[in-house]
């Protein structure tokens, strides 16, 4: 089966990823962490990951009966790096939940009508009703991000969705709507050999796109739009909990608490939900270029 992109993502990690990325990624076991600033060396032992992730899906699945019963509304922001782990964290938070409550928005590119609309309307349109959670597979912050890395918008608009974008999520909280907002960050290395898995796998090849392919080569402009991001739009009223996701079981489990220890829903049994990791879940200043 021939690889995506002629095997684009292959030809950049031999001719133009650094040296001391490529020799992190050839020189790792399967189950090494390889991230030059996490704090682990060890994925978390499958077992222990399991039954803490039963006790927090138990949680979840009392959060959506009590969203259900209150007419709460609930969205939730995830955000991050291309092959940060966002996908995975979101299928652990829906594989108990109900679809009809639990509702995943995953935009595509803005039609030629929505391009003309107001930058916010379209995600307006998916806000959780009474009842709901909305778990937005990207956001709005696609603005502050990938549009300006890949010049699909322009500095003005960019500038004024930063101006915009604070005023923008009090009004959803103003409303009642409960916003989570996480951002999944990942090493460089790991997120390269994350990428070449996907390129070798038939089953996963679906998920490697041209962006994914360029955006390797915009790693630092990258960097800058989401440093700048985070320290803009990162408030009281809205905060970013920035997950360091190199190792993915502890980057879901952290997720799902995130979510869980915002929300005021009965019955809440702290205990099962356990404390968070601050090496591994925290405010923006947990975040790291890579």
């Amino acid at each position: 089966m021939p690889l995506p992109f002629d095997g684009a993502i292959t030809t950049h990690f031999l001719n133009e990823t650094p040296q001391e990325i490529r020799a992190a990624i050839e020189g790792a076991g399967k189950n090494d962490l390889i991230g030059a600033h996490f704090p682990y060396t060890e994925r978390l032992g499958k077992k222990a990951y399991k039954a803490r992730l039963e006790a927090l899906q138990i949680e979840l699945a009392k959060l959506q009966r009590w969203a259900t019963d209150a007419g709460a509304r609930v969205a939730v922001v995830f955000e991050g790096r291309d092959a940060a782990g966002k996908g995975g964290t979101i299928k652990r938070f829906r594989a108990n939940m109900n679809p009809r409550v639990a509702r995943l928005v995953a935009l595509p590119k803005p039609s030629d009508r929505e391009a003309t609309e107001w930058y916010f309307q379209r995600y307006v349109e998916q806000l959780p009703a009474a009842g709901e959670i909305v778990m937005f597979d990207r956001s709005w912050y696609n603005r502050g991000v990938v549009e300006h890395v890949f010049d699909f918008c322009t500095p003005a608009q960019r500038e004024r969705f930063f101006r915009q974008a604070p005023d923008f999520e009090r009004m959803l909280t103003d409303a009642g709507i409960v916003l989570v907002k996480l951002w999944f960050n990942v090493d460089r290395a790991e997120q390269m050999r994350r990428f070449l898995a996907r390129e070798r796998d038939p089953l996963k090849q679906w998920k490697v796109s041209w962006i994914d392919v360029e955006g390797l080569k915009r790693w630092d402009a990258y960097t800058d739009a989401i440093r700048e991001t985070l320290n803009r739009t990162h408030s009281l009223h809205a905060p970013w909990t920035v997950i360091r996701s190199d190792d993915k079981r502890r980057a879901r489990l952290e997720a799902i608490r995130a979510v869980l220890a915002r929300i005021d829903y009965a019955p809440k049994d702290d205990r099962a939900i356990g404390a968070s990791d601050p090496a591994i879940a925290g405010g923006p200043e947990l975040w790291r270029d890579g």
